[in-house]
């Protein structure tokens, strides 16, 4: 079990961006997201990604039971969100 579409929902990113973004296709990102094994090669260009939009990620984010972060204004952000305002366009 992965959890990457609360991932790239988090980042506010449609499909294409993400599959652009860590070397796939689209489709390929609709597959993982209904349930296909996600490599950990993919996991790992997920984390990179991730990162490039300023969203700090590990493997216990993309596989474990991590909270995600909360992506704040000032760039940074925390498990929890308190004291950080969220982006605009950037889903809970």
């Amino acid at each position: 079990m992965h959890h990457l579409k609360p991932i790239r929902e988090r980042l506010g990113v449609t499909q294409q961006v993400l599959a652009d973004g860590i070397g796939c296709t689209q489709g390929n990102v609709g597959h993982y997201e209904r349930g296909q094994t996600l490599p950990p090669e993919m996991a790992a260009r997920v984390i990179a990604f991730s990162a490039s939009r300023g969203l700090r990620i590990g493997y216990d984010h993309v596989y474990g039971d991590a909270l995600l972060p909360v992506l704040c204004a000032e760039g940074a952000e925390t498990a929890g969100g308190a004291g950080c305002a969220r982006k605009a366009g950037v889903h809970a």
